[in-house]
């Protein structure tokens, strides 16, 4: 069951919000969508949940097209929050599982496994705008999961929650994923959808600049950064051939290197100076790749 989304473009009047975007999303994976404000992930999610039209190009499911039919299979956490304030959590989650197709007896069976999952049982009779912004995070995260889909979309999941809350919900997405739901989720901050996914798109002004696996994205890149904390001067490393970014810390200098065999010479230059407490070769992070393929930094 992938999900196939075959050079689609949205436009609205004259602005182009996605431009043709073609991926492919596999099964029981967890696929994370980066992007600036206005790059076109939420638009790409509303015509992937049917609730927008493409205005060029196909998404398919199961090699089907989502409608009405295909709704009870998947679960969407939108950004902007939609919970009734003045209804208990219990009435919202019943009604809203109902129209997913699921009984009663049910949605209250799954509400009470997943309201104690998050340590929150007592919340089952109080209502939504009783609750702090972070607990109705996680009401809103179990309508969007309560009737267990197949394909679970979340458009910024962790925004707004404090890292003990981002931490249970990032625990209950993986479990997810682990019992074979297909995740996609979108995020601005890189080090969720770098800690998550195996396969991720970077979009800009609606197109997919990187696209690929996380693995294969940070091999391709080349290049990678070279921690040193020393206990003497090294900014004279930041000229050193081979090294393309520098930047001076307390402890000593992180660099970005063209590839591992500078690190093996700036190590032979730098031995015999003084005590080196740390010298650590790291992959590049997202944000590096993300910096360079779009000439700006990510927030």
């Amino acid at each position: 069951m992938t999900l196939e989304i075959s050079e689609v473009t949205k436009r609205f009047g004259k602005f182009k919000a996605v431009d043709q975007l073609s991926l492919s999303i596999p099964e029981q994976e967890m696929f994370g969508f980066l992007g600036a404000n206005g790059a076109g992930k939420t638009t790409t999610f509303r015509m992937i949940l049917g609730l927008l039209e493409a205005t060029d190009g196909q998404i398919t499911w199961d090699n089907k097209p989502i409608d009405y039919s295909t709704s009870s299979l998947i679960g969407y956490l939108p950004e902007e929050r939609g919970l009734y304030p003045k209804l208990k959590v219990k009435d919202q989650i019943v009604y809203l599982a109902r129209l997913r197709g699921m009984s009663k007896q049910d949605s209250l069976k799954e509400l009470d496994y997943w309201l104690n999952r998050f340590k929150v049982p007592e919340y089952k009779e109080k209502k939504v705008e009783e609750l702090s912004k972070g607990n109705q995070q996680k009401i809103q995260f179990i309508t969007a999961v309560i009737h267990k889909p197949k394909l679970l979309i979340l458009d910024e999941p962790f925004s707004g929650l404090d890292p003990v809350n981002v931490e249970q919900l990032k625990e209950a997405v993986l479990e997810l994923k682990k019992k074979g739901t297909t995740i996609v989720f979108s995020s601005h901050r890189m080090e969720h959808v770098e800690e998550m996914c195996e396969h991720l798109c970077i979009m800009h002004k609606g197109s997919p600049v990187v696209h690929g696996s996380l693995k294969e994205i940070k091999r391709s890149f080349g290049k990678k950064n070279l921690v040193i904390h020393s206990d003497f001067d090294l900014s004279f490393l930041s000229k050193y051939p081979g090294v393309t970014k520098a930047k001076e810390t307390p402890e000593g200098i992180q660099l970005q290197i063209e590839k591992e065999e500078v690190a093996e010479q700036i190590l032979k230059e730098i031995v015999g100076k003084g005590f080196i407490r740390k010298f650590v070769l790291e992959e590049p992070s997202l944000n590096d790749i993300f910096i360079e393929k779009v000439g700006a930094s990510y927030e």
